[in-house]
């Protein structure tokens, strides 16, 4: 029972770790393709067993963004909260400044300390985020994109790669929260939207 326990810790931790070359639509089916294999798929059996497809907003591109890419010099170590009482450590590694519709956002960016020393995920990164959606077309406890640790001074982000944590679907996954400081004030129509109302 604990191996399967941690099976799921870890699974919530790794997510959806993606190809960053993919397009927003090769993701969206490469998610809807994970989600039906029952190998792979964080959803309850009543769910799997009726699931065809996940709900995403339509791909925007006014949601695909290049950011000022910030990177901390202190680099500071916290616990992240989730929705158990695990406390993951993860590094604040940068903050990311952008613009949509010309109004400038900031959000920061994590790399989770035990997932950056396993093989292949050592320049991976954790963008959580919350916005006007949440709790009205997506999910109430935001949600999450994959990055990886840009060569330069700027990076893109793709809404339209944002993704549920699998708590949105199943409770027994051990989920981060995303930080008040990674809320959004503007509804982001890109992504996967809620999955249950």
């Amino acid at each position: 029972m604990k191996k399967i326990q941690l099976l799921l810790i870890l699974c919530c931790s790794i997510c959806f770790a993606q190809d960053l070359s993919q397009t927003a639509q090769q993701f969206q089916d490469q998610l809807n393709k994970e989600y039906a294999d029952v190998e792979k798929s964080p959803l309850e059996k009543s769910d799997l067993a009726v699931f065809k497809s996940l709900d995403f907003f339509p791909i925007n591109n006014d949601f695909i963004v290049t950011a000022q890419f910030i990177k901390f010099t202190d680099e500071a170590i916290i616990e992240m909260k989730t929705s158990t009482n695990r406390l993951p450590k993860y590094k604040k590694y940068a903050k990311i400044i952008f613009k949509i519709n010309q109004v400038e956002y900031t959000l920061n960016v994590y790399q989770n300390i035990d997932l950056s020393k396993k093989v292949g995920f050592e320049d991976y990164l954790f963008l959580p985020f919350s916005d006007f959606t949440c709790g009205v077309e997506s999910y109430i406890g935001g949600r999450y994109i994959d990055l990886k640790i840009p060569t330069a001074n700027q990076i893109s982000i793709d809404f339209n790669k944002a993704y549920n944590p699998y708590c949105a679907y199943n409770h027994r996954y051990s989920c981060p929260l995303v930080p008040l400081e990674n809320n959004l004030e503007i509804a982001v129509h890109a992504g996967v939207k809620k999955f249950h109302d």
